[in-house]
């Protein structure tokens, strides 16, 4: 289990000096230093559209909301993924009587990490902004930014340097003259070895299984064998396993003894 794996990354990131490092690096000329509150695998979205989770939801003490995302598979609709997330943030933060302005206090950037180059261009940050096509030095002032990096980047620019290494990390290539990369792989290395880390793991990859297979009753058993194999590989115990699968999915004990051989 990598940093490219959604319930470590989302674990890693609960650590809030790493999210804060993190941020930084991504956007380097904002100036972080508080964090008011981080959520992991956050649900957003009402029962008739399409509902979203989030990797990584945070917000800072100047009120600035950041959605961090990895993605490893190329599905060939980001930015229209993305399109639908930035308004189901909106969605959240305006009351039925709230004027339009209130958006304005909270600026919004998407961050998302990508182990594959969505745009063919070869460059290590794509950052985008709404603006005039006729005037491309005024920008539209809704206070949004997308940030799409590329891991498999060859080149990077000067502003691209503090993000270097972290992509490196997304293909395993481990810098050990970073301090900010062996405090990640310190606190991997802790959620795998700690017990009630691991269980906060556990969690994380029964929500994914769950959301994966959702309403399809013939790919059930297939998520219940990606469950088994995730847990196992960070040594959660059989007992602790069957648990879960008799609590999230009503299996007898000869059933999970199934699944867990």
């Amino acid at each position: 289990m990598t940093i490219t794996s959604d319930p470590m990354f989302g674990m890693v990131m609960e650590n809030k000096e790493i999210c804060i490092q993190l941020i930084q690096r991504a956007l380097p000329h904002l100036q972080l230093k508080e964090i008011v509150n981080i959520e992991t695998q956050k649900d957003v979205g009402n029962v008739a559209a399409k509902k979203v989770r989030y990797d990584v939801y945070v917000l800072d003490k100047d009120n600035r909301i950041f959605i961090i995302e990895m993605q490893i598979t190329d599905r060939k609709n980001l930015p229209f993924r993305l399109r639908y997330y930035l308004g189901q943030i909106d969605q959240e933060l305006l009351k039925p009587n709230d004027d339009y302005r209130v958006l304005a206090k909270y600026p919004t950037y998407v961050i998302m990490f990508c182990n594959f180059d969505y745009y063919n261009l070869g460059l290590a940050r794509y950052e985008f902004e709404m603006r005039c096509t006729n005037k491309l030095g005024l920008k539209f002032g809704d206070k949004r930014t997308i940030i799409i990096f590329n891991a498999t980047a060859k080149e990077f620019s000067k502003s691209d340097i503090p993000i270097k290494s972290f992509l490196a990390l997304m293909n395993n290539q481990v810098d050990n003259k970073s301090k900010f990369i062996r405090q990640i792989q310190t606190e991997i290395a802790n959620i795998k070895e700690n017990p009630e880390r691991r269980r906060g793991y556990m969690k994380f990859q029964t929500l994914l299984a769950d959301a994966k297979y959702e309403g399809k009753v013939e790919e059930r058993e297939k998520a219940i064998a990606i469950l088994v194999k995730s847990l196992k590989d960070v040594k959660i115990s059989d007992e602790d396993i069957k648990a879960k699968l008799r609590e999230n999915y009503d299996l007898s004990d000869k059933e999970a003894d199934k699944y867990l051989q």
